[in-house]
C-alpha cells in the first residue's frame, strides 16, 4: 500500500452477485486507526455502438438505484472475475441491442468510484453493426434510441445524463474520433 496507511484486516459483511461489501481496518503512520468501507465488483464492459450513419445505439432502461428510467450505453457485468472485457461488451452489445459486431475497438477503462470501490468497466466501440436479436434476462426492459455524438453531448450537459459510463464513453469517442 504505503509506507504511511496498511490494511491490518478485511472483514466480509455482505456476498452478493456482482459485488461484495467489506469493512478495511486501516492504521496510519501516526498512530491513528480507522474503518472504511470497500466494495469489491468483479468488473464490467460496455460498448459504443456506431451506425453507418455515425450515430449511436443508446439503451434507455430502468435503474432501481435512482427509481427511474436512464439513458445510457450498453453494458454489463463480467460473468466472470477473468472473463475478457472484450468478451462481454460483445454479449452486452447482442443482448441489450440486438446487434452484433465482428471486431470491437478498446476505447477506455473507467473506475467508476475510487473511493470505495474497485469496479472497473472497459469500453469498446463497435461499427459494422450486424442485425441480429435481442437477449434480454427476464427482468430487463430496455428501449433502444439512436443519436448523434451533439445530441448526447447536449444532454450531458443539461443534466439529463447522469450516467459516468455513459458521459465519459461519448466524450472518449468524440474526443478521439469526431475531431
Amino acid at each position: 500500500m504505503s509506507e504511511n496507511i496498511r490494511r491490518v484486516g478485511r472483514e466480509l459483511k455482505y456476498k452478493g452477485a456482482i459485488l461484495d461489501v467489506y469493512t478495511d481496518h486501516m492504521e496510519f503512520a501516526n498512530g491513528n486507526t480507522a474503518e472504511w468501507d470497500f466494495i469489491k465488483h468483479k468488473g464490467a464492459a460496455a460498448v459504443v455502438p456506431v451506425t453507418e450513419d455515425g450515430k449511436l445505439v443508446m439503451v434507455r432502461q430502468y435503474r432501481n438505484a435512482l427509481d427511474r428510467y436512464t439513458l445510457e450505453i450498453p453494458a454489463g457485468a463480467l460473468d466472470y472475475a477473468e472473463e475478457s472485457g472484450i468478451v462481454c461488451a460483445g454479449r452486452e452489445l447482442e443482448e441489450e441491442t440486438g446487434y452484433r459486431c465482428d471486431s470491437l475497438e478498446w476505447l477506455i477503462n473507467i473506475r467508476t468510484t475510487v473511493a470505495f470501490c474497485n469496479e472497473k468497466i472497459e469500453v469498446f466501440v463497435a461499427r459494422n453493426l450486424i442485425p441480429s436479436h435481442q437477449h434480454l434476462d427476464e427482468d430487463e426492459y430496455i428501449e433502444l434510441e439512436t443519436y448523434t455524438v451533439e445530441e448526447l453531448k447536449e444532454k450531458i450537459f443539461r443534466g439529463e445524463i447522469e450516467d459516468s459510463k455513459t458521459i465519459a464513453s461519448i466524450l472518449a469517442y468524440d474526443a478521439k474520433y469526431c475531431r
